[in-house]
């Protein structure tokens, strides 16, 4: 069965757009690919999945972000002391 897709809307500032589209073009320099917004927001998706990111006791943007950088410092130092 074919997945079904939905639309999500977001509102985005100058800057947010501005690095949305670096990534895409940066890409598109580098392999021939232009990473579409849809391709690279759902491979943020992705990657939080496979982190196994939830949503407990996160009250904002800021940490969010600091629940996934914690995640990567972790496996970083893990990695660095052969614990993977």
């Amino acid at each position: 069965m074919k997945d079904i897709l939905h639309r999500v809307i977001t509102m985005l500032d100058r800057e947010e757009l501005d690095f949305l589209d670096k990534l895409g073009k940066d890409a598109l320099f580098s392999t021939g690919h232009k990473l579409s917004y849809n391709e690279i927001l759902r491979g943020l998706i992705d990657f939080s999945r496979e982190i196994g990111l939830s949503g407990e006791k996160i009250n904002s943007r800021e940490e969010l972000k600091q629940r996934i950088l914690q995640h990567i410092v972790n496996n970083v130092q893990k990695y660095k002391h052969g614990l993977h």
